[in-house]
């Protein structure tokens, strides 16, 4: 699947790893999601592998990039895929996330310091995808313990 999201490679291996552990079902947020283009694509990968219900969805603060990513979800045409894109905190998103985690997160910054953020983002979902945007081009997975 193509994108330029430097976290492609760990978002293709969660998937994939999900895949080889049987699953056949996997819901995947996408926090400053921007016009959709990562979730779009890692939806369209989790079908490709055989996934029969994959629930997508993203949030982002900017108003014209979620209606941009709405626009892109619906040329979708596929019935085992659910995307939903909505205007909000992404923090706060993560936070309501806790209740039902999601399989993967994928967030920005993951150099972050902030107490508020990581404590969110690690309730949120059982493996979390961050980049850190640094010099370094590494990426950051964390996975939630079991």
């Amino acid at each position: 699947m193509p994108t330029s999201d430097d976290r492609w490679p760990a978002i293709a291996d969660a998937i994939m790893d999900l895949r080889d552990r049987g699953r056949c079902s996997i819901r995947i947020v996408d926090c400053d999601c921007g016009a959709g283009e990562t979730l779009m694509c890692a939806a369209r990968y989790a079908r490709s592998l055989g996934f029969t219900a994959i629930e997508a969805r993203g949030v982002d603060g900017a108003a014209a990039l979620v209606a941009r990513a709405c626009s892109r979800a619906a040329r979708l045409h596929d019935s085992a895929i659910g995307v939903t894109f909505e205007r909000r905190d992404p923090v706060s998103a993560l936070r309501d996330e806790a209740d039902f985690p999601a399989d993967i997160v994928l967030w920005h910054d993951a150099r972050t310091k902030r107490q508020e953020i990581l404590a969110a983002v690690a309730a949120a979902a059982d493996i979390a995808i961050g980049d850190t945007r640094a010099a370094s081009g590494r990426r950051s997975r964390v996975e939630r313990a079991a």
